[in-house]
Formats: C-alpha cells, structure tokens, sequence
C-alpha cells in the first residue's frame, strides 16, 4: 500500500506556503516574515490565507495583537519545519553524491592551521582521485560554514558540535605562550598583572574564539586586564609587539606561522596562578565532519595530520621556539 495518493495533489500544500508559515512562526509576526522572505507584509498575508482555505482550518487567531497561531497553526509549524529540513538535507546529500563523484573536498580551517600544515594536507589528501578545496578563517565562522554545508570537513578549536550529525574528532593541544619584545625586562616571578602595568596588553579580539578562551583563561586566574589593542590575526599582534608597544600571549602554532617575526621577540611559557579552575592554559584541535556523509576521509585526515603535525613540531617549532618538546604540543589521539 502507498503511503501517500498519487492522484490527489491538491490536498498537499506548496512548499512555498509552507516556508512562509514558518516563518511567519519564527518572526512573531507578519511584518517580521516579510521581511525575512524579502516581500510585503500583503503577499505573506495571502499566503498564509491560502495555506488555511487549502487546509480548511484557522492558522492565526487574529483576535490577538500580534496575531498568534492557534492550535492547529503550531502543529503545521511543527511538521512543516521538519519537512523543510528535510527536504534541505535531501537536496544537498544529492548534491553531496555529485560533488562524491567528482572527489572534490572543501576543507575549513583555522587561520594558524592553514598557514603552517595547510600544504602539507592538501598533499596527503589531494590526488588524482581527489582534490582539496582550502578555506580558513576563525572558528565561530567555519562552524557555522560547515554546519550550512558550505564545507565538508573542518578543523577548529571549539571542542562542541552545533548539530548531533557533526562529529568533533581531537587531534591535538598546544600551550599558551607569552610574548614579549626582545628586549622587554622580564623575570619568571613577573605576574602578567604586574607586567600590564608597564605596558599594553596586545590580545586577539574576543569574537575569535582562541580570543575568547585566553580572557576566560585569565580571568579564572583572576586576572583582569584592560582591553585596548585586539586583532583577529597574529600577523598584525605580533608586529605590535615586535615594534616594542606591548607584550601578547599566543600559541606556538600561531608563531610559526608567523615566524618572521620571532628574531624581534622573547617567547617564554605562560606561567599563571594555579587555580581549581577547570580552563586549560592551552588550546586544543579538532576535525569536524558529517560522520554519515564523509566516509573515510576524516580518518583519513586525523591521521594525515597528526603525523604533520608531529613533524612540524619536532624538526621546526621546537628548534625555532628554542623550547621543550613536551612543553609545545601534545597529541589528543583516543
């Protein structure tokens, strides 16, 4: 027996009508929908009267200022949502098995990431059969792009999922540093309270997300520093610091990538109060992916990167930052 008549269209509503429920739902309002949808406040009105003569009920008790959706106007929202969902999710797995046969990857990653084991990723991926598409930017924004299926894979620093279809997969930590100017007087015993005193702070800005968790970091420590300089990349952190006008806390990643700088620097472990605080002084790695879609490629690309990463520490940063191996990164792998 069929689940549905083929012979009676008439009973099922347009997608149209029922996206401009929902939205009319989400927004509260009439006016709101509009302009979510990008038209009048009239054209929302006669859709959404259509979708009620087609259904033969009310939607909306217009007794009420703003209207509100009667009982039977949620329970429609409630489907329609679900079958909007679907509907998105069924168009781009079609989309997703063409892009399959074609092996074309699009892979996200954090600015740090990219600059320094970025090539060699795109080498151990990338083949006759495949090719990587590379785009970085900071983590709140490749979630996001990864979550709306504008990316395949990602790899960022934020450890939770939007969705339950994304698995977050941990490759590997690295230390907060200190970074001071080369010849900016310093002993182990300086608290960074006391050295914010002397001189600025020079932080990477609160809407990155490494930003975020080093002011989440500090202020467990209970330290609280005034807020001046802040820059989404280290490029222009550490010319600021180089030139003399401050000290900034970074990773070991993060200076790599921008290395050019670190003849003008002194770069020296963070030390911090200890503390019950559950925030790690460090930051950690993971690569993200629809597991059901992806097939073997995230693992593919956890172990490619983790013996990148390995090699990237252990014949460069570590001579480069003249500091201990075990101090500079530690593999996540379970």
């Amino acid at each position: 027996m069929n689940r549905f008549s083929y012979d009676a269209p008439a009973n099922y509503p347009e997608w149209i009508l029922l996206l401009t429920w929902v939205a009319t739902v989400e927004a509260a309002s009439v006016s709101g929908a509009a302009r979510l949808l990008g038209i009048s406040q009239a054209a929302v009105s006669q859709r959404i009267k259509q979708l009620e003569t087609d259904l033969s009920v009310e939607l909306l008790d217009r007794s009420t200022r703003p209207a509100r959706p009667t009982s039977a106007g949620d329970l429609l929202f409630d489907h329609a949502a679900r079958l909007l969902e679907q509907a998105g999710n069924l168009s781009e797995s079609v989309r997703n098995l063409s892009r399959a046969k074609r092996n074309i990857v699009r892979f996200g990653c954090v600015d740090s990431f990219a600059g320094t084991l970025g090539p060699t990723l795109i080498r151990g991926l990338s083949g006759a059969s495949r090719q990587i598409r590379l785009w970085s930017g900071i983590t709140p924004v490749l979630d996001k792009q990864l979550e709306d299926r504008q990316l395949d894979i990602s790899v960022t620093t934020s450890p939770t999922a939007a969705r339950s279809v994304i698995r977050k997969y941990p490759l590997f930590s690295e230390p907060y540093l200190l970074v001071l100017p080369q010849d900016m007087p310093y002993t182990a015993s300086t608290s960074l309270t006391e050295l914010a005193r002397r001189s600025q702070f020079i932080r990477y800005s609160a809407r990155s997300f490494m930003g975020a968790e080093i002011d989440r970091l500090l202020e467990s420590r209970g330290i609280f520093i005034e807020r001046t300089f802040e820059f989404d990349n280290t490029d222009p952190l550490l010319s600021l610091v180089s030139a003399g006008l401050g000290f900034a806390v970074s990773t070991p990643l993060c200076l790599w990538q921008s290395r050019h700088f670190l003849p003008t620097l002194k770069v020296l472990p963070l030390n911090l109060p200890t503390t019950s605080a559950e925030i790690p002084n460090s930051r950690s790695f993971y690569l993200a992916a629809r597991a059901s879609e992806a097939g073997r490629l995230p693992y593919e690309a956890r172990e490619a990167i983790l013996v990148a990463v390995e090699s990237l520490y252990e014949k460069e940063i570590v001579p480069g930052l003249q500091l201990p191996s075990a101090t500079l990164w530690r593999s996540l792998r379970r």
